[in-house]
């Protein structure tokens, strides 16, 4: 079986939710699947920024790459229905797509496509003009229509799909994602915790949010509780209602790491409106090989985003033994289940309870550790590999 996978979402050499999935994905199912010829579709006008040298150990993987300018290719494949991908490769008996893009393919090849989320429909007032007309434009219900098969990665997913989209429940599986094996919880002697500490100047105890710098996210929200904590002040043992001017919480920092995304404004002017701005730190670049140390670090882990397809950032930190906090929406209690601590994103107030109660708490704190380490090793690539590979053979 000939089996072609469109990686173009690969070609900017990003590193977010959909490249994750798809980079993991990959490296997983050609490692298993020895029997099945597959060429990847790459195109690009300019210069690829991704790396393809890890495929060169896969003998039946091919990487098939164009140079058609792309917003041309889009408009032939949306109002032409031409070229097909299956012909550009040289025929193939399945067509992948690990997300949402423009592409057609022969009306005798099978088309599989992944879909991460609905947050563009769910969530408009979080994107960017330019970010709504792109998905106005793509049309992702017709997409799904005419696709043979979806995959989704959590039954969140699938449901929006089935009552937004009227797809049919039989069309759908659902295939939860993972996270790589570099995270895990790492020995407290290791010295790169102490370089990677002094690389970023951070703080000895600090609550972590890891993810795209966004309004969808709610990091806002994660500001103003973070505000509430420190201005808990601490009361002095046997004075009745007296109070110290110092935080109960002072020796405790909030770090934001991630990408900038887009409409990011508000969440700058939160910062600097904080009483508290100094003790709020932003790194917008860490490199892969860093993240596992970041979690680590970590006190806690907070993720109040309003709207999630999976959810990578909260199972990595799980899989570091690190306590979490996530959103009480979408996939995020699928994922987390009873390991962390569910919230109301919209309650500030509440983020701010739920982080003091693990902070001061630490037999809840450990409850937490160890049952994130359980649900953590539930997530598997390879299990997803074996699931996906069934899905493109059918």
């Amino acid at each position: 079986m000939k089996i072609c996978i469109d990686i173009r979402c690969l070609a900017e050499g990003r590193r977010t939710g959909v490249e994750e999935y798809t980079r993991y994905l990959l490296d997983n199912l050609f490692s298993i699947d020895k029997k099945n010829e597959y060429v990847l579709f790459l195109n690009s006008w300019k210069k690829t920024k991704v790396n393809l040298s890890w495929l060169e150990k896969y003998p039946n993987v091919k990487v098939k790459k164009f140079s058609f300018p792309n917003k041309l290719l889009n408009l032939m494949f949306w109002y032409c229905g031409w070229p097909k991908i299956d012909h550009l490769v040289g025929g193939a008996d399945a067509v992948f797509s690990p997300n949402i893009i423009f592409g057609n393919a022969s009306a005798k090849t099978k088309s599989v496509i992944t879909i991460h989320d609905l947050s563009f429909f769910r969530h408009s007032e979080y994107f960017s003009w330019k970010r709504k007309w792109w998905h106005i434009f793509i049309n992702p219900k017709k997409i799904c229509c005419s696709a043979n098969k979806i995959i989704t990665v959590s039954n969140s997913t699938k449901n929006d799909l089935i009552s937004l989209y009227k797809i049919k429940p039989e069309k759908i599986t659902v295939i939860p994602s993972a996270v790589a094996d570099n995270f895990r919880v790492i020995d407290r002697n290791d010295g790169k915790l102490i370089k990677v500490k002094e690389k970023y100047n951070l703080p000895y105890k600090f609550i972590l949010f890891f993810g795209t710098i966004e309004p969808r996210k709610n990091i806002v929200g994660l500001i103003r509780a973070f505000n509430l904590l420190q201005a808990e002040q601490a009361e002095t043992p046997g004075v009745l209602n007296f109070r110290h001017p110092v935080s109960k919480w002072a020796q405790y920092n909030l770090v934001i790491a991630g990408e900038k995304g887009w409409m990011n404004e508000e969440i700058n002017d939160e910062i600097a409106n904080s009483p508290f701005r100094e003790k709020i730190q932003i790194i917008n670049c860490v490199p892969d090989e860093d993240k596992v140390y970041l979690y680590n670090l970590a006190s806690l882990f907070v993720y109040p985003s309003f709207f999630e397809g999976f959810g990578f950032p909260p199972l990595e930190a799980m899989k570091c033994g690190v306590p979490v906090i996530v959103s009480n929406n979408s996939s995020l209690p699928e994922i987390v289940g009873d390991a962390g601590i569910i919230i109301d994103p919209d309650k500030p107030d509440e983020i701010f309870l739920a982080m003091k109660e693990i902070l001061e708490n630490s037999k809840l704190r450990n409850i937490l550790i160890a049952k994130g380490l359980e649900k953590s090793r539930k997530f598997d690539w390879k299990k997803t590999a074996k699931k996906t590979l069934k899905v493109l053979s059918i």
